[in-house]
């Protein structure tokens, strides 16, 4: 099982090979992710994933970013991720995801997000429409 810890600036040259090396997370400045809440997944001391998120209100935040390496996907990584980020918060979380991004929308299915509307033409390269996705923690 990976290990998840805080992110740190020495990990942004991993995070920003595993985002790119990944069609379907955001492109963002990985810089910019250290202004936010930002865990990594860390499996014999190697990055193999990221979570990236920022609180917007007191019982609200937001996942910006999450992506694991291609041969971590399906083991696990992305759903541990996602319970470290969610736990002790409570109140709404909110995410995008791509329509076409099957294996994202199962697992957030499976963690208790339900879809509350869709923005089409949401993702640009390759447009797409956007599924936004709540999670409500008591």
């Amino acid at each position: 099982m990976p290990v998840i810890r805080r992110a740190a600036a020495e990990d942004l040259e991993l995070v920003a090979a595993i985002q790119q090396r990944s069609s379907g997370a955001a492109e963002w400045q990985v810089a910019d992710y250290l202004a936010h809440e930002f865990l990594v997944a860390e499996l014999e001391k190697q990055v193999v994933g990221f979570l990236v998120w920022r609180q917007v209100a007191a019982d609200e935040c937001e996942i910006l970013n999450l992506a694991v390496v291609p041969e971590w996907r399906r083991k696990g990584v992305a759903k541990r991720l996602m319970e470290a980020a969610l736990r002790g918060f409570q109140g709404d979380t909110f995410l995008e995801v791509r329509e076409s991004n099957r294996a994202a929308l199962a697992l957030y299915k499976l963690l208790g997000f339900q879809e509350v509307s869709r923005r089409p033409g949401y993702y640009a390269e390759p447009p797409e429409t956007g599924i936004v996705m709540k999670f409500h923690s008591c």
